[in-house]
């Protein structure tokens, strides 16, 4: 049996604000984002980790260092790993993203919404990347992940969207309703693979009781 278990990063300045924060912002942890880093390598010290994987991003490595240093591994960085790229949403208030994204539609020539995708669905169309091709190259990792370890624990640090749509397609559901789903910083979802012939399962989700305040 291979089981993943999938780490959100802790907590940033710009989580604590609300602003998107994409592939385009290499925000480190603030106090708070070190603690649960803490916090997740303490939850995950008994675990019989092979190997921890993570994206580029400070916020993800600095978590994934915390996991990896009581069982004395070296971080692999990925990627393909990497938050979604938010285009020119980088760094918007969520609050303002509904107006700041219709503002970036009309310089663009667009007009309007798309019956389908609602508002993540528009990204692309304002320099940023689609979830469909975050989903692609995250399950590539998860799909080279399980070639080359057929039993064991493994884990992935990355971000909400990246994490999200290694969900979906656990649970074949369609990226379009990624939305229903929520899942916090600092936490821990596990996807377990016990044959080649059987589908995955998602064992755990949005753990976070090894949180403190």
């Amino acid at each position: 049996m291979l089981k993943i278990i999938l780490v959100r990063h802790g907590e940033t300045d710009w989580n604590k604000a609300h602003r998107v924060q994409g592939s385009n912002s290499d925000i480190p942890l603030n106090d708070v984002g070190k603690k649960q880093a803490a916090s997740l390598a303490l939850r995950l010290k008994e675990e019989e980790i092979r190997a921890v994987y993570s994206s580029p991003l400070r916020r993800a490595r600095d978590t994934a260092r915390a996991i990896a240093r009581p069982h004395r591994l070296e971080v692999k960085v990925d990627h393909d790993l990497l938050e979604i790229d938010a285009g020119e949403l980088e760094g918007v208030f969520v609050s303002s993203i509904g107006k700041r994204l219709s503002e970036l539609l009309v310089e663009a020539g667009h007009d309007g919404l798309p019956a389908e995708g609602g508002m993540l669905g528009m990204i692309p169309y304002i320099g940023g990347e689609s979830l469909t091709a975050v989903q692609q190259r995250a399950w590539g990792v998860v799909q080279g992940i399980v070639s080359n370890h057929s039993d064991g624990v493994i884990v992935i640090v990355s971000h909400y969207f990246v994490i999200m749509t290694i969900i979906c397609t656990v649970l074949g559901l369609p990226v379009s309703q990624i939305r229903r789903l929520r899942f916090s910083v600092g936490s821990i979802s596990s996807v377990v693979f016990d044959s080649d012939r059987q589908p995955p399962n998602l064992a755990l989700f949005n753990d976070t009781c090894h949180l403190v305040e």
